[in-house]
């Protein structure tokens, strides 16, 4: 067996500590994920956590925007609630609503800046003052899974018109709250924290692109991403980031984390694609929390017809 020494090895062939850790992180959580029994993963599927007792706002007045808005049946507020993907909080979908408890929402402050003309701190209560404009829009929701969740929202559009993007802005990164003292470690979650997406501008200014502030008319809980997330229908789930505090508008395509910690399996696009396949998974069809029976997975989510002309001419199978 022929071993390199050191002074033989190129520098270009050695992976970086950074890159290494990475990797070594998101391997653990594959690795932890692979070990769960399939007994105990049906005992949670068919018997959810029960819903912690949290003290939400109503509210009134809500309309259902017809044409942005689905027409099938919603899940439940107890399945919305207590089958989640919250990192920070735990890798098992029980997790967050057990322990995002801790999660304090008040005060909330979301910065917003970078490539505009008047970058601005908005107070968490500034922005439920949108409120008047609120509307509810009744999304499809995807990972391997899914649902259809009442988001309470605005259109992120509303935001940054408030702030003015440059003409020469062409994406926006945002970045969630990460607070090392009631959240996981980056070794344990097998992610980098804080947790970091971007969206093209084009798509960011898209009024299917939301900042959802409730579901089913009450203030947004936090295993769900309290006080304020995203929510872009037509991509996958983990692109919809929760919990935001920064949104930077800027001129290169900015990092994310799943990207990051996976790039051959997660691309800065994350559009809804059944035609191509996740390196371990086909992604032609989807099981609807729920029910027991998979689905055809639609492209683009279904909403083809409102977000497709953004993509004309790219190659999705290269840009996934």
């Amino acid at each position: 067996m022929l071993i390199k020494k050191p002074a033989d090895i190129k520098a270009s062939e050695i992976t970086s500590e950074s890159r290494y850790l990475n990797r070594r992180n998101f391997i653990r959580a594959g690795l932890a994920v692979a070990t769960t029994g399939a007994t105990a993963m049906a005992y949670r599927y068919f018997n959810p956590t029960p819903l912690p007792p949290v003290e939400v706002k109503e509210i009134a007045n809500i309309e259902l925007p017809q044409n942005f808005s689905t027409d099938e049946k919603p899940n439940t507020l107890e399945q919305i609630t207590n089958y989640n993907n919250f990192y920070e909080f735990g890798t098992n979908k029980d997790e967050p609503a057990r322990y995002a408890r801790q999660l304090v929402t008040r005060p909330w402050t979301v910065e917003v800046g970078g490539m505009v003309q008047k970058p601005k701190t908005f107070d968490i209560e500034e922005l439920l003052k949108f409120d008047q404009e609120e509307r509810i829009y009744r999304f499809r929701c995807v990972e391997a899974w899914s649902m259809v969740i009442p988001w309470v929202g605005f259109p992120l559009r509303k935001l940054l018109d408030q702030v003015e993007p440059l003409g020469s802005a062409k994406y926006a990164a945002f970045e969630t709250l990460y607070d090392k003292k009631i959240m996981l470690s980056s070794f344990s979650a097998g992610i980098d924290f804080p947790y970091v997406e971007g969206l093209r501008l084009d798509e960011a200014l898209h009024p299917l692109t939301i900042l959802a502030t409730g579901i089913y008319g009450k203030e947004l809980p936090k295993q769900d991403g309290a006080p304020i997330r995203l929510v872009v229908p037509w991509k996958y789930g983990f692109k919809n980031i929760k919990s935001i505090v920064k949104i930077t508008l800027t001129d290169k395509e900015p990092p994310t984390t799943w990207n990051n910690a996976a790039s051959d399996e997660y691309g800065f696009y994350s559009n809804v694609n059944p035609s191509v396949p996740h390196p371990r998974w086909s992604q032609a069809k989807e099981r609807r929390i729920g029910e027991l029976s998979l689905r055809d997975t639609l492209p683009f989510n279904g909403y083809g017809e409102q977000v497709a002309a953004l993509y004309d001419g790219m190659d999705l199978k290269k840009y996934f």
